[in-house]
């Protein structure tokens, strides 16, 4: 068991009975070895497959303090723990073969990961560091609604790059909470415009999923932007 001074992972965020915990994702041996340690034989040779160093890293560093959080919170040992696809290729975790009543995300970008969890209901997280895009302008074309490419076009150098890494990862956070993926139009999945306009979070319904309310929070910092998006129970 890994302990606590040895963790690459630690508490980054608390929102409601969400928590948000980082992976730190900076290259260690000792880490990568002893991470790899907790995956089962699956998911050693999805590691295995993954042709670059960098992306062994990250997949391992991610997977095994997912394991861990998890364990933490369902209070099962980690043989227990296995995981599943959904329809559109969604994560769930299994507890001795059974699905487990706990929602989870995990985003990975550069050196910093990020896992949220939470107790029930439909959950999304994303990360990115905050680097330049070379094919920025065709990004902006792709995924933007008309008045989301209006603000960013307004805007020039780090101001629009920092934008843009907070309107993106406030729509993927979203769309993975949603859990169809590429099936959505995200241009058409425009961010409430008081999140556009520099609040941190909001909650709001969209109309390709009006079935459901939202709650969304920017959780980014000056080193990645970030954001998180969960599913409102009818109560709520």
């Amino acid at each position: 068991m890994i302990s606590d001074t040895d963790c690459w992972w630690y508490p980054f965020k608390s929102i409601g009975d969400i928590a948000v915990i980082h992976v730190d994702l900076i290259p260690d041996q000792g880490r990568e070895a002893e991470a790899l340690a907790w995956l089962d034989g699956e998911e050693r040779s999805r590691w295995q497959r993954f042709q670059s160093p960098v992306a062994q890293r990250r997949y391992v560093l991610c997977r095994a303090a997912l394991r861990a959080v998890l364990c933490r919170e369902i209070g099962f040992p980690n043989e227990s723990l296995a995981f599943e696809a959904a329809k559109h290729g969604k994560p769930f975790a299994l507890v001795d073969g059974q699905p487990a009543t706990i929602s989870f995300n995990v985003s990975h970008s550069g050196n910093h990961g990020l896992i949220a969890v939470a107790p029930r209901g439909r959950l999304g997280v994303d990360v990115e560091e905050r680097a330049p895009r070379r094919n920025l302008d065709n990004l902006i074309e792709g995924v933007f609604s008309p008045r989301e490419k209006a603000e960013l076009e307004a805007l020039e150098g780090c101001e629009q790059l920092h934008a843009f890494f907070r309107y993106w990862t406030i729509k993927e956070a979203l769309v993975k909470a949603h859990g169809k993926g590429l099936s959505m139009n995200v241009a058409e999945l425009e961010i409430p415009e008081e999140m556009r306009h520099g609040a941190t979070r909001c909650v709001g319904q969209f109309a390709q999923i009006p079935e459901t309310s939202w709650c969304l929070e920017d959780i980014g910092t000056k080193d990645f932007a970030a954001a998180v998006a969960h599913e409102l129970s009818p109560s709520s």
